[in-house]
């Protein structure tokens, strides 16, 4: 396991943006507003040839007993509690405040070896701040300055003190035959995103999933901000899920946080295999549920509806119709795997699991070409394309050109002249044929290169 820092200290200071910067990325959401951090994030991190584990922690503060606030320090400390050592840091243009001093001992109770980073250094003003950080006692600051990079050299000697000799050639070959078996999909991570109006309890899923309160929950909608991943072993499989903030209609996003939220939500689904499209079971299948799931469509992911909440349901009746309302108003996915769960409970989690194997593995399905070549004849043949101004559509053959997701082109006579209803009709005959349910499935039409195009027309 690799050497695992925790970047800790009060709000707005800069932990984010170092995050962003050592990790070569930016992944954690950055804002002038304090307290944008909430939930942990872990990255892998590199400075030179310095590698590590680093973890992104909410602002310390102090809030009542339950409280939002509260829950947020209870996640700073187990980051502590799972870290090797701590960058403490500070803002040096703001200078020490009672809050540093009452974090600096709450750090050095931790008993971990500490570097005490002042950031926000660059110009005069951040030399002075820099200067009184000696006061804390946790050793001689590192001035540096995570938004414009400068610094850096200094915190990698303080690093490279604290971090165990680099690995020897015996542990580098052990890394060259795991990177080796990555090309194995079935031993790969499924990439798993949950999406969903705000508070769907996607958050309390993957708690429950996790067998641990890893995640912010509270009953007021948007207390998920960034998208946080997390590694789940599920009887043997492994998966990354993504906790992702709510989507709302976009023309009711009016702030910038939540703008940000958003972005990196959608930026979750495009990096994802499979999304999970938490619906609340008393106000399912609305019109920006059907918005997202549409969205999920055209990015070419898998879908699975998980509509939670369903241990408040009365009497529980209704599981059939919820296959078909989906086929009905999602025709674009139709047959994607509806599942019925409790997040808070527990139940249905087995069902959920086991509906995203299966549509990962339908979206990597390769078809055989023996069994295209037959179904298209077949589809043709049984509904044959339109004429079009008098002029027969000829349709010559298909191929898959790629899975993930299924993806064919058609050769045929004039591809702009064939209607969107015949492709439509082609993608649900190749669906319902192959068993393809749920997954996008992408049709395009290429013409024949004309042998006789270079030949003049004969004059009349």
């Amino acid at each position: 396991m690799s050497f695992t820092i925790a970047i800790i200290g009060r709000p707005n200071v800069g932990k984010s943006t170092l995050f962003n910067r050592l990790v070569g990325q930016k992944l954690a959401l950055v804002d002038d507003e304090p307290g944008v951090t909430r939930d942990r994030r872990e990255g892998e991190a590199r400075l030179g040839d310095l590698e590590f584990t680093v973890i992104d922690t909410a602002g310390l503060d102090e809030g009542a007993r339950g409280s939002l606030t509260a829950r947020m320090q209870e996640q700073t400390e187990a980051a502590i509690a799972s870290a090797d050592a701590l960058m403490f840091v500070i803002d040096a243009r703001a200078g020490l405040t009672p809050n540093d001093r009452s974090f600096a001992d709450f750090a050095r109770r931790a008993d971990k070896p500490v570097v005490l980073v002042a950031n926000k250094s660059e110009g005069k003003q951040g030399e002075a701040g820099a200067m009184e950080a000696w006061a804390l006692g946790l050793g001689e600051p590192v001035q540096v300055s995570a938004e414009h990079g400068e610094g850096l050299s200094d915190l990698y000697d303080s690093l490279r003190e604290l971090m165990p000799e680099p690995a020897g050639e015996a542990e580098e070959n052990d890394d060259d035959e795991a990177i080796s078996s990555e090309g194995d999909l079935s031993k790969r991570p499924i990439r798993v995103a949950i999406v969903g109006r705000p508070n769907a309890g996607k958050s309390t899923l993957i708690n429950h999933l996790l067998g641990e309160e890893r995640l912010l929950t509270s009953p007021e909608a948007g207390t998920t901000r960034d998208s946080i991943s997390v590694e789940i072993n599920w009887q043997g499989r492994e998966f990354r899920v993504f906790d992702t903030a709510g989507l709302r209609r976009r023309s009711r996003i009016e702030q910038k946080l939540e703008k940000l939220s958003v972005a990196d939500a959608l930026r979750a689904v495009r990096f994802a295999e499979v999304v999970v499209l938490m619906m609340d079971a008393q106000n399912r299948f609305e019109e920006q549920d059907l918005r997202i799931a549409d969205l999920i469509e055209r990015e070419g992911r898998a879908l699975v509806i998980a509509v939670n909440k369903w241990d408040l349901m009365e009497g529980k009746s209704g599981v059939a119709s919820l296959r078909t309302d989906a086929d009905y108003l999602l025709p674009q996915v139709k047959g994607a795997p509806v599942v019925a769960v409790s997040g808070l409970r527990g139940e249905g989690i087995d069902r959920l699991m086991g509906a995203i194997e299966q549509a990962w593995a339908v979206w990597n399905r390769r078809v055989p070409t023996a069994a295209l070549n037959r179904w298209f004849e077949q589809a043709v043949d049984a509904n044959p394309p339109p004429a079009v101004s008098g002029r027969r559509l000829k349709l010559n053959y298909v191929t898959q050109t790629k899975a993930r997701p299924p993806s064919f082109v058609v050769f045929c006579s004039r591809a702009d002249a064939v209607p969107e209803s015949y492709l439509r009709y082609l993608v649900n005959s190749l669906r319902g044929f192959f068993d393809l349910p749920g997954t996008p499935v992408r049709i395009t039409l290429r013409e024949k290169a004309n042998p006789f195009a270079h030949r003049r027309k004969r004059p009349s």
